[in-house]
């Protein structure tokens, strides 16, 4: 097993080389207006540091998200064309259950992201166990951090939106993770692989409706 983990779904540009023991390799760099220019040179770093060549790469994994909607869509868009250039599967995962991952958390938590326009990304989760990974107990949502406080107040939680947004995540840990890391991605997905658990398909979470849209009075100037 040698997976190409790689997350763009937050403002961390993320790759990790896993081979089913631990992590290779990872490259990590924080900018959200850089996806498509930082992820292929990322993905020649990790490899490059690994000494593994492409075509040895036996599965890719992508965060689905939830995520803006062109940030995400370079690292999916990206994480298709190697699966089919190589002809491997690609997994995808909840950008969210990354991090969750990556909290090492005991008690029950919150992983939140930041989804712009004053509102997160988030969901709840269980603690894993040594041999069980978090489990996620509500569908990722998106919603302005006023409209959840109540169920948020006093829970620990941990990413960006957490941090962002600390007088109503007023249990937010501040040592936790910010932003996703593809090695914790990787790292779930190498462990719900060797347990035969099915993963989600390499489609986009984003939740809602993109920025761009056509104008509601859009002309036509083109003959009919």
């Amino acid at each position: 097993m040698l997976l190409l983990a790689l997350d763009t779904a937050t403002p961390a540009v993320t790759v990790a080389l896993h081979d089913g023991s631990g992590v290779l390799a990872e490259s990590r760099q924080v900018d959200a207006r850089r996806h498509g220019e930082l992820l292929l040179p990322a993905v020649d770093r990790v490899l490059a540091e690994a000494g593994r060549k492409l075509d040895a790469v036996s599965d890719i994994v992508a965060g689905v998200g939830p995520g803006p909607y062109t940030g995400l869509r370079v690292g999916l868009v990206t994480a298709a064309t190697f699966g089919a250039v190589l002809g491997v599967p690609v997994h995808g995962l909840c950008t969210l259950d990354g991090l969750a991952h990556a909290s090492g958390l005991t008690e029950p938590f919150v992983v939140a992201t930041d989804a712009r326009r004053k509102e997160v990304y988030w969901a709840r989760y269980e603690p894993g166990t040594t041999s069980r990974p978090a489990t996620r107990l509500t569908e990722p949502a998106v919603d302005r951090p006023a409209d959840i406080a109540d169920e948020v107040a006093g829970v620990p939680a941990v990413g960006a939106g957490a941090l962002l947004y600390d007088t109503v995540f007023t249990g937010v840990r501040r040592d936790g993770p910010e932003h996703q890391s593809a090695a914790a991605l990787a790292a779930l997905a190498a462990q719900k692989l060797a347990a035969g658990e099915q993963m989600l398909p390499p489609q986009p979470l984003y939740l809602r409706r993109p920025d761009a849209q056509v104008p509601a009075n859009y002309k036509v100037v083109t003959p009919r």
